[in-house]
């Protein structure tokens, strides 16, 4: 087993992290659950939440993602985000200008298709808030 786990984070921008470290806590959609090296390989969708990144034993970032996949193999943990920053970046009053935007969107939905993309779009965003009024 490796001593380090090999840790990338995409978005659809950019590379956001890469990184040797010893554990990374992700938010998925079953569950939170923690990767470490050697981990079996996986493949898991991922909620809106926070990732933790640990090094030597103690927490080293915290990152927001906004829901995407997480692939373990044994080359290490990839995110690709559909979203994502470090949560110390994460600007509250816009993330709510956003949700308004998307409840407007919600209620002007011309049909069934494109209500229930901007109810999704609006329930990630509530999740956001919640998860910014937590740190």
């Amino acid at each position: 087993m490796a001593d380090k786990l090999t840790f990338e984070l995409v978005s659809p921008e950019r590379l956001i992290l890469s990184a040797e470290v010893d554990m990374v806590v992700v938010p998925g959609t079953e569950g939170d659950f923690g990767v470490l090296p050697g981990h079996a390989p996986t493949v898991a969708t991922i909620q809106p939440g926070v990732i933790e990144v640990y090094d030597e034993g103690h927490p080293v970032n915290r990152l927001f993602v906004r829901g995407g996949f997480a692939e373990v193999t044994p080359a290490g943990l990839t995110i690709l985000a559909e979203e994502a920053m470090p949560l110390a970046d994460m600007d509250r009053a816009s993330f709510e200008a956003r949700l308004a935007a998307a409840e407007e969107d919600v209620r002007d939905a011309k049909d069934d298709t494109a209500r229930a993309k901007a109810e999704q779009s609006a329930e990630q965003l509530r999740r956001v808030l919640e998860i910014l009024g937590q740190n």
